[in-house]
């Protein structure tokens, strides 16, 4: 254990140099590229509140400016803090650093220290492999929304593939809405109580090891990952005035996962698929489908894409994603015009108790620097002992603007 200490303070201290010396590092006006975007957004929601707190609607403003610099012997920094200001959920209200990155590239390899994002998988609908970084759960509820996760990370670069190693010194929590806020569970998860199985909290040590490659058609991944788990166990406890909450466990997990993606002509094969042990019995799950894409719709520029997928996970209903056995079907429609119109509509429905998701997705450039995008979902049929119960009054309707800088 007192190695595993070390360990991690060494690994804190390097990522705290390699930035420093980035930062500290002359800068000349040419190597130094600035821009970013200003985000308004509005949300009403269609159904009554299911408790007195909560509103019928919000509004919020997110700021998320970039800075990348690159010096004449190489090395790059790239810097995306982000902040949000929410109406209603204090909780939203919330800032982070994205990424702040220093990236050092040699002959075949590639270093990579301070905080990041990486993403893993190939599914459209359940991310279920993609664990580096945590969710922000308060951004939105497709999970699709990361926290920036400090890391240092080494990428060796070949012809038979790439391999990935990374150690993982501070452990982000998830963030969930307030007693304010909309799309919660009944009772409010207190990010105040945190508990860990790891007597060394955030400050656990964790690892990620992944190796990619393309063989052909196929995009291939193989990953590991050992440490803190991203998704929390909720248990019933009390807050500090002695109310009833869920407190957010975060156990020590260790898993293996695999994702695959293969195109064939015009069809897109997809496969995610995992075993993990740590977080109560050894599971196993899986995610996959497929993705045919009409080109040129009716003589048209548009393409149509039709996605079909699956999700599983053998722990039945014990299991602590509400995706255990579950359908998916969306199309996607894009345009291919000047405006960069894109929509994707879609259902997922599981398959034991009918209760159906209904989403839609749509974006459009209004001019060269401003983009309007469309959300819509709908909680249609929620059985009592679903994990969406508490959602079947907020169905919604956000619009959001963004301008470029």
């Amino acid at each position: 254990m007192r190695n595993r200490h070390a360990a991690a303070g060494i690994v804190r201290w390097l990522t705290a140099i390699a930035v420093a010396a980035a930062m500290a590092a002359p800068a000349p006006a040419s190597g130094l590229d600035v821009s970013g975007s200003v985000s308004g957004e509005r949300t009403v929601f269609t159904g009554d509140a299911l408790h007195p707190e909560q509103g019928s609607g919000s509004a919020s403003l997110a700021i998320a400016p970039e800075v990348y610099h690159q010096w004449e012997s190489g090395p790059s920094l790239i810097f995306t803090p982000f902040l949000r200001l929410d109406s209603k959920d204090g909780e939203r209200t919330h800032a982070d650093i994205r990424e702040l990155t220093y990236l050092k590239v040699g002959d075949g390899w590639e270093m990579r220290a301070g905080i990041g994002k990486v993403f893993w998988g190939t599914t459209e609908f359940v991310h279920l492999v993609d664990i580096v970084n945590q969710t922000d759960l308060v951004e939105n509820i497709d999970g699709e929304e990361k926290l920036g996760q400090p890391m240092v990370r080494f990428s060796l670069v070949r012809d038979w593939g790439v391999i990935d190693l990374f150690a993982l010194p501070y452990f982000r929590e998830r963030t969930f809405p307030s007693i304010e806020g909309r799309l919660r569970y009944g009772l409010v998860v207190d990010t105040d109580q945190p508990v860990y199985e790891s007597g060394d909290g955030q400050h656990h040590l964790d690892f990620a090891m992944r190796y990619s490659h393309s063989i052909g058609s196929i995009d291939l991944g193989l990953s590991w990952f050992s440490g803190t788990g991203r998704e929390p166990s909720l248990l019933p406890g009390t807050d500090t005035l002695g109310q009833p909450v869920l407190i957010p466990f975060y156990e020590l997990i260790d898993q293996v996962s695999l994702d695959l993606l293969m195109v064939t002509g015009q069809w897109l094969l997809k496969l995610e698929t995992l075993h993990r042990s740590g977080q109560g019995e050894d599971y196993s799950a899986l995610t996959g489908g497929a993705e045919y894409t009409f080109v040129g719709l009716g003589g048209t520029p548009a393409d149509l894409g039709v996605i079909l997928e699956w999700a599983y996970d053998d722990r039945g209903d014990t299991a602590t994603t509400p995706f255990e056995n579950d359908l998916a079907a969306a199309v996607r429609l894009v345009l291919n015009d000047m405006a960069g119109t894109e929509m994707l509509a879609g259902v997922i429905e599981d398959i034991g108790s009918n209760a159906r998701i209904v989403s839609i997705e749509a974006s459009r450039r209004l001019g060269d620097n401003i983009r309007a995008s469309l959300e819509a979902y709908i909680f249609a049929d929620i059985p009592a002992d679903d994990p969406f119960r508490d959602l079947r009054n907020d169905d919604f309707l956000k619009l959001e603007v963004t301008l470029f800088l």
